[in-house]
C-alpha cells in the first residue's frame, strides 16, 4: 500500500503507522487475550521437501511408516530445529545454502473465538539479513485448515499441496507456475507431481461441493503498513477468494511480529470450511520470513484444533 498522495514523506509513514495501528486494534481488540493458552510450534526450513518426496523410501527413510499410517508429527516432532538447520545449510533438499535463513522459528499461537468469528493470534521474532527473494512484502503468515475433507492435511498438514513441480521446487518445469493444488485434482501422480494432468471441470465441482480442498487465510505485511489479508482454497491450485471474509491486523514493535487472523464461523459460499464448535479440525501454518517467496517459506507439521472441547492441540476457547 502507497500513500502518495501525502506530499511530506514524514507525514506519510506517520499516517501508514497510525493506520497499522488502528486496524490493530480493531477486530483484535475486540478479543481479550489475557488467559488465553499459548502454544509454541517450531516451523521449520523444509527446502524442496514435496509431498512425492516424503511417500519415496530412497528419497525419505520414513516413507514406508508414513505410508503404514504413522503422520509426520507423530515421527518427527521435537526434531523440527534439527531438520531446518540441516536444509537451510544446503543439501539434496535445499542446493546451496540460504545466507541468513534460520532453520527454524518459534511461532507462538493463541486460538480463540466469540460468538461470530474464530481467531489465530500468531507472534514470532522476525529475521533479519537472509537473502531476500520478495522485495515488496516483507513477511507473510498463513494458516491453513481443513475439516477431515482432505486426507493428506491429517497425516501431513501443508504438505499435502506441496508438490514436486510447483514454483521453485526440483521437478518444477522451466518457467512452470504451477502453485499448491491437491493430488485428487490431477488424473495422475508420478514422483514428479501431477503437472497440468487436471481432471474435468465437472470432477472438480464435485470434489469442491463435497469439501475436499484447503481452506487458507493469510497477512501480508510491511512495518508501518496495515496488514493485507488475502484468502481462499486450494484444490487444482490456490484459488483467492476476493469476499473479505477474512480479516487481518498486524503490530510490529521491537523487532516482533502479532499478527491476528479471523474469519465469520459461517460459511459463505463455495471454499470455505463450516466453524462450529465441538468438532475436529486440522491445522497447519506457514511463515514466509525476511522477504522470503514461494518454497524459502518455514512451515509446520499438521496440528489438531477444536473450538472449546479437549483433546486438541490447539483449544479456541470462547472470550
Amino acid at each position: 500500500m502507497r500513500f502518495q498522495s501525502f506530499d511530506h514523506p514524514r507525514r506519510s509513514t506517520a499516517l501508514a503507522v497510525l493506520a497499522a495501528l488502528a486496524a490493530f486494534s480493531g477486530t483484535a481488540a475486540a478479543i481479550d487475550w489475557t488467559g488465553a493458552p499459548t502454544t509454541e510450534i517450531p516451523v521449520f526450513y523444509p527446502g524442496q521437501a514435496s509431498w512425492e518426496w516424503v511417500m519415496t523410501e530412497k528419497d525419505h527413510s520414513g516413507a514406508p511408516n508414513f505410508r503404514a499410517g504413522k503422520n509426520c508429527k507423530a515421527c518427527h516432532d521435537g526434531e523440527q530445529a534439527d531438520i531446518g538447520a540441516a536444509v537451510v545449510a544446503g543439501s539434496r533438499l535445499s542446493p546451496g545454502p540460504v545466507a541468513g535463513r534460520p532453520g527454524m522459528i518459534p511461532l507462538h499461537v493463541q486460538t480463540a473465538h466469540d460468538a461470530d468469528r474464530l481467531y489465530f493470534r500468531l507472534r514470532w521474532k522476525a529475521g533479519s539479513g537472509a537473502t531476500p527473494f520478495d522485495a515488496e512484502v516483507a513477511a507473510r503468515v498463513t494458516v491453513m485448515i481443513d475439516d477431515g475433507s482432505v486426507k493428506e492435511a491429517a497425516r501431513a498438514g501443508c504438505w499435502g499441496s506441496c508438490h514436486d513441480d510447483g514454483i521453485g521446487m526440483a521437478s518444477a518445469p522451466e518457467g512452470s507456475q504451477i502453485s499448491k493444488y491437491l493430488s485428487a485434482s490431477r488424473v495422475k501422480l508420478t514422483r514428479q507431481g501431477g503437472g497440468e494432468n487436471i481432471k474435468p471441470e465437472a470432477d472438480l465441482a464435485a470434489l469442491r461441493n463435497s469439501g475436499a480442498f484447503l481452506e487458507y487465510w493469510q497477512a501480508k505485511l510491511n512495518p508501518g503498513q496495515p496488514a493485507l489479508a488475502a484468502s481462499g482454497y486450494i484444490l487444482d491450485k490456490r484459488h483467492r477468494l476476493d469476499d473479505g471474509a477474512v480479516s487481518a491486523q498486524a503490530e510490529f514493535a521491537g523487532g516482533e511480529w502479532t499478527v491476528v487472523l479471523s474469519r465469520p464461523l459461517a460459511a459463505s459460499g463455495g471454499g470455505r470450511k463450516p466453524l462450529a464448535p465441538g468438532k475436529t479440525y486440522t491445522v497447519g501454518f506457514a511463515v514466509h520470513d525476511d522477504h522470503a517467496d514461494h518454497r524459502h517459506h518455514h512451515v509446520s507439521f499438521e496440528y489438531t484444533l477444536t473450538l472449546d472441547g479437549a483433546g486438541s492441540d490447539l483449544i479456541a476457547t470462547a472470550r
